[in-house]
């Protein structure tokens, strides 16, 4: 019997001993913010005389445009060759040359969007002569 005493003795101070542990401190979690993108987008949408519309995202910092238009998407890649903005895959070329934007199927010379972009302001404004 003291035996018997004795192991639940030992038992229970080994089960309390290890049920009264706290936890220790947690180790903290250092997480990095993510990079904030510093990257120059300009986001455009353009109509044209049929009422259709075109959207264009122009990523400046990596010389891409993404297109959006009639429900489909082109991603094209900036043409340093070309004049003022123009950018072009395989099959298609965006260009904004002056105000006149335009996106192109390149294999077929068949122009899927033209549109001017309108001039900021009044218009023609004449001033008054004395």
């Amino acid at each position: 019997m003291k035996k018997l005493f004795t192991s639940v003795l030992i038992g229970l101070a080994v089960l309390s001993s290890t049920a009264c542990k706290h936890p220790g401190k947690e180790a903290e979690v250092v997480t990095e913010a993510a990079p904030e993108n510093r990257d120059e987008i300009s986001k455009d949408v353009f109509t044209d005389s049929y009422g259709e519309k075109i959207e264009v995202t122009i990523n400046h910092t990596k010389g891409t445009a993404t297109v959006h238009l009639e429900g489909k998407t082109y991603d094209l890649k900036k043409s340093d060759a070309l004049p003022e903005y123009t950018a072009s895959n395989e099959e298609y070329q965006y260009s904004n040359i002056k105000g006149n934007i335009t996106l192109l199927k390149k294999n077929v010379d068949m122009v899927l969007f033209h549109a001017k972009r309108e001039k900021n302001g009044s218009g023609s404004a004449k001033m008054a002569s004395y």
